[in-house]
């Protein structure tokens, strides 16, 4: 990794020489890009911006840690709160669900940049997310939004093993993307029923458990968990059950599969799932 670390370092240094923001979810990826940004802007005395958004659709878990996060680098945090169910295009939840969320998400953030005179933002996109069907990226590209892991060639492996080699508390964390991937597509978003999921699943995690998604089908809640971690469900089933049925649907089911990201996108038609991901080589 040794030419992917340099590379990335050289362009974080580079992006120093001016004020810049970041757009920052709490999450490994853009914490690495944090925690870099913020060393190399004291060296050419330049602010960085860790912007965070608070919306509907993001884990409130997620806020929080970026406060504890960004608190422990002094750096300088501020949070954008947004209502993006406001927009049809999203609270309808198509399979492009995430374009139109990403667009109005970083539309409000150029916002905050004119008003601090900076010209640059970043978000933290890896390598990884480049191969899979991530929407959201052809905004972020449409919107000239710059993702330094994605261009350095940086997967996820190696941001979590920089994280751990820079001692960063992230770097185990599991990711939490938005609530709106436990529903299916074409499927209303509920807020109410997205606060019991999230709630469901701080639970399982305050159990014990790694990746933990809660995805509802209709009357059906399927728990997708990390295989090491069934013994656990199993082992305190009472306890767990009595707290997952304040998600009020009938059924509860263990998928055996186990967790996997992007398991709702399973049965697009290659027209509902456009390969638009830009394209850094």
């Amino acid at each position: 990794m040794t030419v992917e670390k340099d590379r990335l370092l050289a362009q974080i240094q580079q992006l120093a020489q001016e004020d810049i923001i970041l757009a920052f979810s709490g999450g490994v990826d853009s914490a690495l890009l944090l925690y870099l940004l913020t060393l190399a802007c004291r060296e050419t005395s330049r602010q960085a911006y860790a912007v965070t958004f608070h919306t509907a659709l993001h884990p409130q878990a997620d806020l929080e840690y970026a406060r504890q996060f960004a608190r422990s680098l002094h750096a300088s945090h501020h949070i954008l709160q947004i209502n993006e169910l406001e927009n049809p295009k999203i609270l309808e939840n198509p399979p492009d669900r995430c374009y139109h969320c990403k667009k109005m998400l970083f539309e409000k953030l150029w916002e905050f940049a004119r008003e601090k005179q900076v010209s640059t933002i970043l978000e933290g996109s890896n390598k990884d997310d480049l191969n899979v069907y991530r929407p959201g990226l052809q905004a972020v590209q449409e919107l000239g939004i710059q993702s330094p892991l994605a261009q350095c060639g940086i997967t996820k492996a190696q941001v979590r093993q920089l994280a751990a080699e820079y001692g960063l508390s992230v770097a185990t964390r599991p990711s939490v993307p938005c609530l709106a991937t436990r529903l299916p597509y074409h499927t209303n978003i509920d807020t109410r029923l997205l606060a019991r999921i999230e709630q469901g699943e701080r639970f399982l995690k305050y159990m014990g458990m790694g990746n933990v998604r809660i995805r509802v089908h209709g009357d059906i809640a399927r728990l997708e968990l990390d295989p090491e971690d069934f013994p656990i469900l199993f082992q305190h089933r009472t306890e767990i059950l009595l707290q997952l049925k304040k998600l009020e649907l009938p059924y509860l089911t263990l998928d055996l599969e186990g967790f996997r990201s992007g398991s709702m996108d399973i049965g697009l038609t290659s027209g509902e799932s456009p390969q638009n991901a830009p394209s850094y080589n």
